[in-house]
């Protein structure tokens, strides 16, 4: 359970990173292209760590341990389709 707190805190982070890249380029700290990039970055973070809480969720349903489950690569995460 401490583990999914952290990952779900990680997650927040992340939001509020997007958040503040968003209000950057609206004030014109940052441009588009700075923007695109770091939002990249955050959105396969993002992704990586929805599909471990996931996984340790699922883990837990079906009686194994969650801490077996691992980060997977962001080109295995990124190719799934909900």
């Amino acid at each position: 359970m401490e583990q999914d707190r952290r990952i779900l805190h990680r997650i927040t982070e992340m939001v509020e990173d997007e958040r503040k890249l968003r209000a950057s380029l609206a004030s014109g700290e940052i441009d588009n292209e700075t923007e695109q990039q770091r939002l990249g970055q955050l959105e396969r973070e993002l992704d990586q760590c929805w599909d471990l809480l996931r996984q340790r969720r699922a883990k837990e349903e079906f009686g194994e341990n969650p801490d077996d489950a691992s980060v997977r690569p962001s080109s295995q995460v990124e190719g799934y389709i909900e």
